[in-house]
């Protein structure tokens, strides 16, 4: 996928950190604005919805989440990665919860931030153009035919298994929280114990070694995330 005319706006409070975005993402052709607290980023989306946000969550004027909210609910599509320090596994979660595609936490690598851009802005672009097939190595879902296969084997799934994988395909790429699985798939209605079991389930039927599964990925405390598609 080309950068070069992808927008991208950095809010963060830190100008050491916005220094190392602008000058990092400029070099890979990402034209960058950005913002020093809640109050001037709402102005910036205003005169222009960029194409990916990095979002801070330790802003001194808005509260993060409370920021994430109002950019969600008037930029319904927009990618939004949040930054988010180690310790804060909550304040990951809630991020999620409220809208955000994805996060990185502090310190992060450049080469995992641009990784992680890549596959907001081209889960963006599939999703506005709603593909029917999804393939993943040799994980292949047809959300149509609701035909499910590994390589040339059918898989044959229970319907919540199914409508488990299906949530997960169309998220393909992002993190599901706990609480957002639980809501798609059984209305919010039982416990995170219960969804370890389909889990296990669904790799029992989809990795070639469920151990150390390559489809659908553990992201620890938070949720599961289902590997990119190709």
């Amino acid at each position: 996928m080309s950068a070069l005319k992808n927008k991208v706006l950095v809010i963060d409070d830190e100008p050491a950190i916005r220094k190392l975005l602008h000058t990092g993402l400029t070099t890979q052709g990402y034209q960058i604005t950005d913002a020093r607290n809640g109050r001037v980023a709402l102005e910036a989306l205003a005169l222009e919805e960029p194409d990916l946000v990095i979002l801070d969550l330790g802003l001194p004027d808005i509260s993060g989440h409370e920021l994430l909210r109002l950019i969600r609910e008037k930029h319904e599509h927009v990618p939004i990665l949040v930054l988010s320090s180690r310790e804060d596994e909550k304040g990951k979660v809630e991020a999620l919860d409220f809208g955000a595609d994805d996060y990185v936490t502090k310190p992060f690598g450049m080469n995992e931030l641009l990784a992680r851009m890549r596959t907001a802005l081209r889960h963006r672009m599939q999703s506005q153009g709603e593909r029917s097939v999804f393939r993943g190595g040799d994980l292949s879902v047809d959300l149509v035919r609701r035909i499910v296969k590994v390589g040339e084997r059918d898989v044959k799934l229970s319907p919540k298994e199914y409508d488990m994988l299906r949530h997960l395909v169309h998220h393909a790429g992002r993190v599901m929280t706990h609480a957002q699985l639980l809501r798609e798939v059984w209305g919010g209605s039982t416990d995170t114990q219960y969804l370890r079991v389909y889990v296990r389930a669904l790799r029992q039927k989809l990795e070639p070694n469920p151990e150390q599964p390559q489809y659908i990925l553990t992201e620890t405390g938070v949720g599961y995330r289902l590997r990119s598609p190709d």
